[in-house]
């Protein structure tokens, strides 16, 4: 099995106690991110209408959820929402709560979409989980309209320059391992977590690596003590 296929594994395992372990670690404060998150690729798209917007690694559908409440209080029209992820038993979560949004089996290196189709493609928590990063960040400008966003919401690789960023390490690496293999009885699916962030790329080089597939950062801040950035970046 490769790299890839565990760790779609290891997903389908938790995805039963996903949500509720989501929310004890981050204490609600993840509803908070991706609201932000939503409103802000809103403002800056500034259309009233918008035909599609796809969610990447979309799990147990919790960013499509938000997406249509920001819309809604927006006075904003989505005509369609779309959820992608490889992991089968996430989606099956998901289709309960969000029976009237299509979900479909795919990773995001492959997507199965015309060139062209979508406004905003999503991507939140996701895109250090995917093993072919660069070409998923390709078919997110291919599958993008011209002036079309990317939002991604990531844990970055923590850099260690203040004493705040040794007490976020400690609660990666210690706490939330803990907590969540309580939760899911799958520690090992917890311990992955804070090990791919520490092996993932920081803030400026995950710019770079948008810029190279012709994807222009627009915003990029980190919140919570710089435990969860968002990049919203346009299709250039």
């Amino acid at each position: 099995m490769g790299k890839q296929e565990k760790i779609v594994s290891m997903f389908n395992d938790i995805a039963g106690t996903y949500d509720v372990a989501n929310r004890v670690m981050s204490m609600g404060i993840d509803k908070t991110w991706r609201n932000k998150a939503c409103n802000l690729a809103f403002s800056f798209y500034g259309k009233n209408k918008i035909e599609k917007i796809i969610d990447v690694a979309c799990g147990t559908g919790d960013m499509l959820t938000t997406w249509q409440k920001v819309a809604d209080k927006n006075a904003i029209e989505i005509q369609n929402r779309v959820g992608v992820d490889p992991s089968v038993g996430m989606m099956d979560v998901a289709r309960v709560k969000l029976p009237s949004v299509e979900f479909i089996e795919a990773g995001a290196e492959l997507l199965p979409f015309d060139s062209e189709v979508a406004d905003i493609i999503s991507i939140s928590y996701g895109i250090r989980n995917v093993v072919k990063r660069q070409e998923a960040f390709h078919e997110f400008a291919r599958t993008l309209k011209k002036d079309g966003l990317l939002v991604i919401l990531e844990f970055t690789k923590n850099e260690k320059n203040s004493p705040l960023d040794y007490l976020t390490d400690f609660y990666l690496n210690k706490i939330l391992p803990t907590v969540g293999g309580i939760i899911s009885k799958n520690k090992e699916a917890y311990t992955y977590l804070p090990t791919s962030i520490d092996e993932f790329l920081t803030q400026d080089n995950l710019c770079l690596e948008l810029k190279e597939a012709g994807l222009e950062p627009i915003y990029v801040k980190g919140f919570s003590m710089n435990i969860s950035t968002l990049f919203i970046a346009r299709k250039v």
